[in-house]
């Protein structure tokens, strides 16, 4: 996306956009007057947010219902980003995390997992980039994780997600760039949002200090994604600890490594 262009008028499809990371990308957006494209399952909320930011910004907006987790709802989103008007910014937003470690876990929560955290980006970056590399224009944020740099949560499945997030970004996004194309995987640590309420995890125990907020998030990535980077971990502190996942001794991992998140609810025996 060539930061000599102009960013008002152009769109940008967002998914999971009702809440957290993908809402304060929606929110940052219009106000910088980016035409939307939301996507999310609940298509009343879908529908408020999308009237409640047109009120506000005075810009554009179309809502998609839809589960990405599911062929079905992949193929409308896969078909507006190859029509017109054209979308010059994709962010992947939507993912899942599961309160029930792998060995009590069933194969079908694992597979809606992958198939929303790993086969719904690769799904849509591939139908963006179709339509963006023919215009050599546009640029893709797919959100990953901080903890997709170690298996330091005993049992869980997310991080392995993400780290597939992030390692595909950057691949493709060397690809890309020869095309005028930008690719970044976004890799926040803790944040503020609805995410691990959702998921039932709880988030009690983890210290203060720890938590971003949404939109300060979204402001680092967008920077980052400007100056060109093919990942962006926002905040100095999570950078330090990518820097420690990545260079520190396997072993000193593995004796570190616990789920710091704890759970609520029966895990299924």
């Amino acid at each position: 996306m060539p930061s000599d262009q102009p960013l008002a008028g152009r769109w940008a499809l967002i998914t999971g956009a009702t809440a957290g990371i993908g809402a304060a990308f929606a929110g940052r957006l219009a106000a910088d007057g980016w035409h939307l494209v939301l996507v999310a399952r609940d298509g009343t909320r879908l529908a408020a947010q999308a009237a409640e930011l047109t009120g506000r910004y005075g810009v554009e907006t179309e809502i998609i219902t839809a589960d990405l987790s599911t062929d079905d709802g992949c193929a409308p989103v896969e078909r507006r980003l190859a029509a017109t008007p054209p979308v010059e910014l994709l962010v992947n937003n939507a993912g899942i995390s599961l309160n029930t470690p792998f060995l009590r876990s069933s194969a079908a929560d694992e597979a809606r997992l992958l198939r929303l955290n790993v086969h719904a980006v690769m799904r849509l970056t591939l139908a963006a980039l179709h339509t963006m590399t023919e215009r050599r224009t546009g640029a893709v944020i797919n959100v990953s994780s901080v903890a997709g740099f170690g298996a330091i949560m005993p049992g869980s499945t997310y991080p392995a997600s993400k780290a597939w997030v992030t390692n595909f970004s950057e691949s493709v996004g060397q690809s890309a760039r020869p095309f005028g194309v930008r690719v970044m995987a976004l890799c926040p640590g803790y944040t503020r949002t609805e995410f691990h309420q959702r998921a039932g995890i709880d988030m009690s125990k983890t210290p203060e200090w720890m938590w971003l907020s949404a939109p300060a998030v979204v402001d680092e990535a967008l920077r980052d994604l400007g100056k060109g980077k093919l990942v962006s971990v926002p905040s100095w502190k999570y950078k330090l600890a990518v820097a420690g996942l990545r260079h520190a001794p396997r072993r000193l991992l593995d004796l570190v490594a616990r789920d710091t998140r704890g759970r609520i609810g029966r895990e299924r025996g």
